[in-house]
């Protein structure tokens, strides 16, 4: 029998490496002769990182770029020198969480520092990036990312704009003579699941910047300012799903550098070959901290249960938290939902034996396998 081990990580509790590992401990206990076949997963947020590098043999890179406000702060990404491919979350560089909440000014905060990290990438050879968008504390539009990839936006004046999207409704010229030349044949996919455009209602600053601390009237002032950006770019882009994701980065990645969105989820299980790992198998476990009815929304044990639909094997997700609205999975190509932790147990418990408990619940499932 063969089974493929495909979990996102489970938040504070284990990575998806680590999760495997204790899958792995857990069907060998029961099925020793069963064939396991590790495949980290994850949907383009938190985790991204590890899990494409843990899949690919990669390293981990990290160099101090700017925060979203401006100040020094260490960023790690993943690199796979093989392939030529940067693994970025921006809220490594850019995120809301790097930021205390009594400090955060969506804006003026940049994303500068995903531009550095990008750079830094560039120079290590990378020709290919795969680029999370979830997290941020920026509502720019990408603006800060193109300054520090070599592009010049000013005012009438002539002068260079400030960092932040407000500073974007002085916006007059953008001149990108001087943005990287490797970026022109460099291949960017955006592991993206928010679908908003960069503007209206349903856009970045509406939808968004509320999140990111943004009162009604800092609204309207950075709809304003992303408007006079899109126009001042002869925008083709704004109205792309995605272009809204992580206050309007999509934007700036889409429209300039000619980079794509997909599913994070999408892109993340065709870097690492989930398919063509799940050839022969007649199993797949996958899982992640917590299952819901929202976890067909792109989340990561749905995405493992689409690919698996098309190669015929049976799935089995395990979970921390197993909501009871979860059950709707069944109904969509899930064979199985486990719980691993029991009702009532306490949290910091639950997070401290996850890996032990995963083990013990692999192999239950596996005695039981039909």
């Amino acid at each position: 029998m063969k089974i493929v081990l495909a979990p996102d990580s489970f938040k504070e509790s284990m990575s998806a490496a680590q999760a495997i590992a204790a899958m792995r401990e857990g069907v060998q206990s029961a099925l020793p002769d069963a064939v396991c076949v590790g495949v980290p997963m994850a949907d383009g947020g938190e985790g991204t990182v590890d899990a494409v590098v843990d899949a690919l043999g990669g390293e981990h890179v990290t160099v101090e770029v700017a925060d979203a406000l401006g100040r020094p702060v260490p960023a790690r990404y993943g690199f796979v020198a093989s392939r030529g491919l940067a693994v970025i979350e921006m809220a490594a560089a850019s995120g809301l969480e790097l930021i205390p909440p009594h400090e955060r000014d969506v804006l003026r905060a940049s994303t500068f520092g995903v531009g550095a990290l990008i750079a830094d990438a560039l120079d290590r050879g990378a020709g290919e990036f795969i680029i999370g968008l979830g997290g941020s504390a920026t509502n720019d539009g990408g603006a800060g990312m193109l300054a520090a990839l070599g592009a010049t936006l000013t005012d009438a004046a002539g002068a260079a704009l400030a960092p932040g999207g407000a500073a974007l409704a002085d916006l007059h010229r953008i001149d990108l003579d001087g943005l990287d030349p490797r970026l022109a044949t460099a291949r960017i996919q955006l592991a993206c699941d928010v679908t908003a455009p960069l503007l209206g209602p349903g856009g970045a600053s509406a939808i968004f910047g509320p999140q990111k601390g943004a009162t009604p009237a800092d609204v309207a002032v950075l709809e304003s300012a992303l408007a006079t950006f899109a126009r001042v770019a002869q925008a083709s882009q704004a109205e792309t799903p995605g272009a809204g994701a992580a206050g309007g980065l999509g934007f700036a990645l889409l429209e300039f550098l000619g980079a794509t969105a997909r599913p994070g989820v999408e892109v993340v299980a065709e870097t690492v070959g989930l398919e063509q790992a799940l050839h022969g198998a007649q199993w797949v476990f996958t899982g992640e901290g917590s299952v819901d009815a929202q976890t067909m929304m792109g989340k990561t044990p749905f995405g493992v249960a689409e690919v698996a639909a098309r190669t015929g094997a049976r799935v089995v997700i395990f979970a921390g938290r197993v909501a009871p609205d979860a059950s709707v999975l069944l109904d969509h190509g899930v064979d199985r939902i486990v719980g691993i932790t029991a009702d009532g147990t306490p949290l910091e418990q639950a997070l401290r034996d996850g890996p032990a408990a995963l083990t013990r619940s692999a192999a239950e499932v596996c005695r039981n396998l039909a």
